[in-house]
């Protein structure tokens, strides 16, 4: 599998990464650790992970597989904290609790150091410098060889990254950014795209996949064994089943007919290859769903298929990102 560097630094990801946002809930360690070893026999190094992923249960399990079936060294294991099961607050970005979610995530991964830290989302209760000075102190302590966020809208991102970038040698530079992106949510290209390109940021696209609504799999019904189905993540796929998105899916399902492909690889080829991206993260069931999701490695979309998919997804950008003079 091709490597990009992530960002404007040294470090190289697979440019398709392994998600295990259902690992330890819906997905067991039989077939997490098939999904492991298939994809790193595929080339594979980045995965994925949070410290409230399964409620830790997918960080231990990722924890108990690596070294046993695929060596250390071979992955770049990106995990997040900051995310907490709080209705009002919903992150906590304070130096205190963001350290001790860092420890407790390298107990259960089982390992001295993550490849990438990731702040899980901007908490607006706690001064940005205290949340990223915790970055700071991580990769300083070896803990953290790289640091990031997730979930940051573009001011935030783009305040962040800056101030990282202001005392060189002395403050860690953002590295990466995990975002919701796919042709169903391309939200990011108002502003937190363009601030990640300028500052060096490398973007994670999470959902790729529309929330498995690209596959074409909810075209005509809600399989009983999908996401849709699940009374878990039933709600986090409603919003993407409207007429809007069905124009979307149909036009992606064109497009794989006439390149004899898959729904699914057309619309991960799509987003992978967007400019800024270094790897769109793909969550799957079972090594099945993820060999399918692999095999994109050998597709790149025609230009006239990508322009089409550009523009039946395009979303409403006007004032005060369009030229106000074209409105």
């Amino acid at each position: 599998m091709e490597q990009r560097h992530l960002g404007r630094t040294g470090l190289r990801v697979s440019r398709i990464g392994l998600g295990t946002l259902t690992w330890g809930r819906d997905t067991g360690e039989h077939d997490a650790a098939d999904q492991l070893k298939a994809f790193w026999e595929a080339g594979g190094t980045l995965v994925d992970t949070a410290d409230v992923y399964g409620g830790g249960e997918a960080e231990y399990l990722l924890g108990q597989l690596v070294e046993r079936l695929v060596p250390r060294r071979d992955l770049v294991i990106v995990t997040k904290a900051g995310s907490i099961l709080d209705p009002v607050r919903r992150y906590d970005g304070s130096r205190g609790h963001l350290l001790a979610a860092l420890d407790a995530s390298l107990e259960r991964l089982g390992t001295d150091y993550v490849d990438l830290w990731q702040v899980h989302g901007f908490d607006p209760h706690t001064p940005l410098e205290e949340t990223l000075q915790a970055l700071d102190i991580a990769v300083g302590s070896g803990r953290a060889r790289y640091a990031g966020v997730s979930g940051f809208c573009g001011w935030q991102l783009a305040r962040a990254a800056t101030w990282q970038l202001a005392a060189p040698g002395t403050r860690t530079r953002l590295a990466g950014a995990q975002m919701e992106y796919s042709l169903l949510q391309r939200g990011v290209e108002r502003e937190v795209l363009p601030a990640a390109l300028d500052l060096g940021v490398g973007l994670l696209p999470s959902s790729p996949l529309g929330r498995g609504v690209l596959t074409g799999k909810y075209r005509h019904a809600t399989p009983a064994d999908s996401r849709g189905a699940s009374e878990q993540l039933a709600a986090f796929v409603e919003p993407y089943l409207d007429e809007w998105a069905t124009r979307i899916v149909e036009a992606v399902v064109t497009a794989a007919d006439g390149l004899a492909a898959s729904p699914l690889e057309v619309a991960l080829a799509w987003v992978r290859d967007r400019p800024g991206v270094a790897a769109p993260i793909v969550g799957a069931r079972n090594v099945r769903q993820l060999t399918q999701a692999l095999s994109v490695e050998g597709i790149s979309l025609p230009d006239e298929i990508r322009r089409a998919l550009d523009d039946v997804s395009a979303p409403v950008h006007r004032y005060p990102d369009q030229d106000w003079s074209t409105l």
